[in-house]
């Protein structure tokens, strides 16, 4: 077994202090713990008020297109959507023109639970919104952060690879 060098606690703090992973998924659980308060009244989580948010269109939605807005890989959607499905929230139903395919839907009582969740959501997102400097600023930095993230992954990863593969 080779001995690993260890990494200094000066680095783990420059990592915890500039790793935009780290912070993106520090705010991003603190905003889930504020927004599951708001909307526990309801039993729902955030999560599950973005997906109905999410399927909340004219038509039936693609799971994929779904899974794609949400950035979430198909298999963790099916998840998320189970028990929305089991509460009679969501309809799951077959693609007639595409039989791979699976259309999404918000039953009645799905949009009936969602128009009570807004209010409730809007609220509380303006409250947060008043303590910011530049709520949209914000929004368009991590829309940004987002497209590059999908985009400049893959060579990150690949690049990662060939370092560690060059080193073994």
């Amino acid at each position: 077994m080779s001995k690993r060098a260890a990494v200094s606690y000066e680095t783990t703090h420059f990592v915890r202090d500039t790793c935009l992973c780290f912070q993106a998924q520090r705010a991003a659980r603190s905003l889930a713990r504020r927004f599951d308060e708001v909307l526990r009244p309801l039993g729902l989580t955030n999560g599950q008020f973005s997906l109905m948010n999410a399927v909340n269109r004219p038509a039936p939605a693609p799971l994929g297109a779904i899974a794609r807005l949400l950035s979430l890989d198909r298999t963790t959607l099916t998840a998320a959507l189970k028990p929305l499905e089991r509460r009679g929230l969501i309809a799951v139903a077959g693609d007639p023109r595409d039989r791979r395919s699976r259309l999404l839907a918000l039953t009645p009582a799905g949009q009936a639970l969602l128009a009570e969740a807004v209010p409730l959501w809007r609220r509380a997102h303006a409250a947060l919104e008043k303590d910011l400097d530049d709520a949209t600023a914000l929004r368009r930095g991590l829309a940004t952060l987002a497209e590059t993230a999908r985009n400049g992954s893959r060579d990150a990863g690949q690049k990662g690879d060939a370092t560690r593969a060059g080193s073994r």
